[in-house]
């Protein structure tokens, strides 16, 4: 995703690159299956039990001895994704990578970031432009948001009382600019925030791109704005770096994604996609899109299996010259949403499938063209994107899970696609095209197991 730079303060201490240190194994893992508790919340083994899936290797912590043995040859660790097992390391040595491919342990080194002269911290230089919160208000509770959640008959599954209680949606972005400011979002029921670029940033002086996705979402002002989830609780996790678009990048966006599944989230929303970077060599390539390529789509994949409703946008690239969806929209397992506009129309700007291997992509459409966000100043704008369209369908689709939870989250995927209004001839355009929530919701009322009662 490129978002314009920020300026700030020299950050003087940075180092000059950044390496992505896959390992061969876990053999040493202080940490094993039988006692999950050790890295795993309950509200996570929880989401495992109710959908049937066993802990298993994928979800041991990278290995701690592997770690160290690393850090004395100089680098120091940024993060660490075990599903991918792979340790983020930062240094300034050029030649790093070729000391720790000696290692038996080590499997592969690859250079995911240089410094460049954006890598400025802080950036909380503008913070904070002034909030009016200035509206019009609309005679109809949902405000400027109504087109987006009834053109999925969202409304109904709110009326009956599915707004998000209970749910725990995580949403992965690129910063959440005065969110804790926006009188649409006072309402929001946050769970924590965690900033996987900038640990000691402040999330809320960083990029506007998050909390215009979050709105889509929570937003709770009647007659102004309302968001498809607002009931839902939320954790703000940052993975993107908008000062540059390098590799590194996924590897912050594994991390947030793993975070998410060890404190037990039910739903990601990820309005994030790469396919170019600022080194051409690091692009990737329509063969790429097979959902293994990609670290982060990689991630995602591993994410879905873990229970994990992953909701992505599918991308603004259909008017370029790559017109394809970007990683980690290719991944197995997620729900990938492109954009319509008001009137069921595909929008122009929204990337195209199919994956490498064949997948129908798109999943399902939502409306991402004059979407309805709460801009900057807390005042609600229209704004263009799959990136808007992605949370408007996410949180409907937390809404539907609320209602039926006993839906593995396949099962849930399923029904998604089969209550599209294309569903009986899915295309790479449209997916499975437009959700009825409502009618999913009904469907899944026929099929849902029966009480002892009954």
């Amino acid at each position: 995703m490129a978002c314009a730079g920020m300026a700030g303060g020299v950050w003087a201490d940075v180092p000059r690159y950044k390496y992505r240190v896959r390992f061969t194994d876990k053999s040493l893992t202080a940490f094993s299956i039988e006692r999950p508790e050790a890295y795993l919340s309950a509200r996570a083994l929880a989401r495992r039990e109710r959908q049937g899936i066993a802990v298993d290797s994928a979800d041991l912590p990278v290995c701690t001895a592997y770690i160290q043995a690393v850090v004395r040859e100089g680098a120091v660790p940024v993060c660490t994704s075990k599903w991918n097992n792979t340790l983020l390391v930062a240094s300034d040595d050029s030649l790093l990578a070729v000391r720790l491919a000696r290692h038996p342990f080590v499997k592969a080194v690859r250079r995911v970031w240089t410094v460049g002269p954006d890598a400025e911290f802080p950036r909380n230089e503008h913070r904070r432009q002034e909030v009016k919160n200035r509206w019009q208000k609309s005679a109809d509770p949902y405000g400027a948001a109504v087109a987006q959640i009834r053109l999925h008959r969202g409304d109904s599954l709110h009326a009956a009382g599915f707004r998000g209680e209970g749910m725990q949606i995580a949403v992965i972005d690129a910063g959440f600019y005065n969110a804790d400011a926006v009188k649409a979002l006072k309402g929001l029921r946050l769970l924590g925030v965690k900033d996987f670029v900038h640990p000691a940033s402040d999330i809320y002086a960083e990029h506007n791109h998050g909390r215009k996705v979050l709105s889509c979402l929570a937003a709770q002002r009647p007659h102004v704005m309302v968001g498809t989830a607002p009931e839902a609780s939320y954790w703000l996790l940052r993975s993107e770096d908008d000062a540059t678009e390098q590799p590194v990048e996924e590897d912050y966006w594994a991390a947030a994604a793993e975070f998410a599944d060890s404190v037990g989230v039910d739903v990601v929303n990820t309005s994030l996609g790469y396919h170019s970077f600022d080194d051409a060599a690091d692009h990737y390539r329509y063969r790429d899109l097979d959902g293994r390529v990609s670290l982060m789509s990689a991630a995602a994949s591993v994410a879905a299996a873990k229970g994990m409703l992953v909701v992505v946008s599918a991308g603004n690239a259909g008017l370029d010259t790559w017109k394809k969806i970007t990683p980690p929209a290719d991944a197995e397992g997620v729900l990938t949403v492109g954009a319509v506009d008001g009137e069921g129309v595909n929008a122009v700007f929204s990337s195209v499938g199919p994956t490498a291997d064949g997948r129908v992509k798109p999943d399902v459409m939502a409306l991402g063209e004059e979407a309805a966000v709460i801009a900057d100043d807390g005042s609600v704008e229209t704004a263009n994107g799959t990136s808007f369209a992605a949370p408007v369908f996410c949180g409907l689709a937390a809404c539907l899970w609320q209602a039926c939870p006993w839906l593995r989250v396949d099962q849930l995927l399923d029904l998604l696609r089969r209550s599209g209004d294309r569903a009986d001839c899915p295309d790479n355009i449209y997916g499975y095209g437009i959700v009825d929530v409502w009618k999913a919701y009904q469907t899944a009322r026929t099929r849902a197991p029966k009480t002892e009662e009954e």
